[in-house]
């Protein structure tokens, strides 16, 4: 990212956010000495990529600030006060009667490991946020309620509420808050959000005058028990509708940053005007981002069950696959499954090359990007060197061909010293063998995405002859000069066709293992079967 000429900070949009922060601070005329940025952690659902990539660039952020000389930290605040709206995919059937009430008062559906379902979902995403090394300032929503951490803003929210509900109207057309207070109180008698209108606020006593009443939640009426009450904004028995609440914790926390998905883009611009308007404080700089959607385009969600969570991506994939993901770019809209595994892993391998130069890129915008992009996804950390790269693909059928044993990494290890790609273990390519085993044994080899190759009608004509040629060692997989005369063969075949060496064996290594260098490749066409490699080859002519 260039700013009059100049590559500014690593050269990504991280930095020219970062970059735009501190000139819009500097122009406001806010003190600098601690910058913070908000992520907000959806407490209501199983959380997923979409809502750890809200958390991963906010924290990219503070990574960026901290490099250009600024003390920045994330606040990662756990909407846990919000009540449940439907139960998501796969959860009990008993939290129908739960519908309506705060997360964080309902008892955790998943036994007795957390003190609620709110804290059990909020712990989730916090464990993801760990495992791939985020650093973060945890806050509860309910805890913020609890300890009047927001009663100044909710006190001059309702009393501008005539002002409020006129001008969310003259914004988005909803009169809804022409006719109730922009505050939910929990009904004393049913104990659910939501139900309770908010009918009249006394500043002087700070409280809330309520009727429990009907009210639609997505497609569906919640009954109201009739209740009429007051609820005191300093006990914690409520909590600020959405339209204003963001503004509400900018003002409460200080925050100088957050990120957005476009589909609660209204709320953002209500919140805005709120936080600057009504409570007189400049909103934050915002970035807004598209949706994840999965691999059919519906966008992912916790009620629908179609999440791809960070504990399921763990699985199989490196904390820097996950984070490459959410770093490699910010815009647009984003199809993510499973299936990206394997791409992501061996990507971060060419990341790692291009960083210490044994790869090359001749963009040098480009280059800085990526080499860039690379230190923020090692939390601008990076080793001292690269690691032993062997690709992910290659690592997926070596599995294929073990059982599952203790002994099945060691033989992987053989068959990699036969190769010549790693005659010695080391911590970081045990690990991504286990990663890859754990792919092989649940995900197979996945042959439906292979890579994307332009082939010449001489290279058709080569790997034609190649199979014929292949044929030929079928019942001589285990002569000790097979895998030599193997090779010789498809040097001869490369020349003859006037291929050069090393393009042939690109365009083989492509093929087999997904990447564009690889083992010795007589050795291990003979170990992955002839008729298997054929049929691998016969796909691309």
């Amino acid at each position: 990212m260039k700013i009059n000429g100049k590559i500014i900070g690593k050269g990504t949009w991280i930095d020219k956010i970062a970059h735009d922060l501190i000139s819009r601070e500097h122009k406001l005329g806010r003190d600098t000495n601690l910058i913070r940025v908000e992520s907000g952690l959806g407490a209501s659902g199983i959380p997923h990529i979409g809502s750890m990539g809200d958390a991963a660039r906010a924290y990219g952020v503070t990574l960026a600030l901290q490099n250009l000389g600024y003390k920045s930290e994330l606040i990662a605040y756990s909407d846990d006060m919000d009540g449940l709206r439907k139960i998501p995919s796969g959860l009990p059937d008993f939290l129908r009667k739960e519908i309506a009430k705060p997360v964080s008062d309902i008892s955790d559906p998943f036994g007795d490991c957390h003190a609620s379902y709110g804290a059990h979902m909020s712990c989730l995403l916090l464990e993801g946020l760990d495992k791939v090394g985020i650093k973060y300032k945890f806050q509860s929503g309910t805890a913020a309620y609890k300890n009047n951490m927001l009663s100044k803003q909710i006190d001059t929210i309702l009393q501008s509420s005539n002002r409020l509900g006129i001008g969310i109207q003259a914004m988005i057309g909803q009169d809804k808050y022409n006719q109730t207070l922009p505050y939910f109180p929990i009904c004393q008698n049913c104990h659910r959000l939501y139900v309770a209108k908010g009918e009249k606020y006394f500043p002087q006593e700070m409280k809330v005058s309520y009727s429990c009443l009907d009210t639609r939640i997505g497609n569906e009426i919640i009954k109201g028990c009739g209740y009429v009450g007051e609820s005191n904004i300093n006990d914690g028995d409520g909590k600020l509708a959405w339209k204003v609440e963001f503004a509400a914790r900018w003002q409460a926390f200080d925050i100088r940053f957050e990120a957005y998905g476009k589909d609660i883009m209204d709320s953002v611009k209500i919140n805005d005007w709120v936080s600057s308007d009504i409570l007189g404080y400049s909103h934050p700089l915002h970035l807004r981002y598209e949706m994840f959607l999965d691999k059919v385009g519906k966008k992912i969600s916790k009620s629908k069950g179609n999440v791809l969570t960070p504990q399921m991506w763990l699985e199989y994939g490196t904390p820097e696959s996950l984070l490459l993901l959410l770093y490699k770019r910010v815009t647009g809209t984003r199809h993510v499954s499973i299936d990206d595994i394997p791409s992501l892993m061996d990507e971060y391998d060419f990341y790692e090359d291009l960083y210490f130069g044994t790869a090359s890129e001749e963009n040098q915008i480009k280059l800085a990007k990526l080499k860039g992009i690379y230190e923020y996804v090692n939390h601008l950390k990076p080793s001292p060197s690269p690691s032993k790269h062997v690709p992910y693909r290659l690592l997926v059928q070596q599995a294929l061909l073990f059982s599952v044993d203790a002994e099945r990494i060691e033989r992987i290890y053989g068959r990699l010293a036969k190769y010549g790609i790693a005659a010695e273990k080391n911590d970081i390519l045990t690990d991504k063998i286990r990663l890859a085993s754990n792919w092989a044994d649940d995900q197979g080899l996945q042959d439906d995405r292979r890579s994307e190759i332009d082939l010449t009608g001489k290279d058709k004509a080569a790997l034609k002859e190649l199979i014929q040629a292949l044929r030929e060692f079928k019942g001589k997989e285990s002569y000790e000069d097979s895998p030599r005369n193997l090779q010789s063969r498809i040097f001869d075949i490369s020349r003859r066709n006037e291929i050069g060496i090393k393009e042939f064996f690109t365009i083989l290594y492509r093929i087999l293992v997904g990447a564009d260098r690889g083992p010795r490749i007589g050795n291990y066409v003979l170990d992955l079967g002839i008729e298997r490699t054929c049929d691998l080859v016969q796909a691309y002519i």
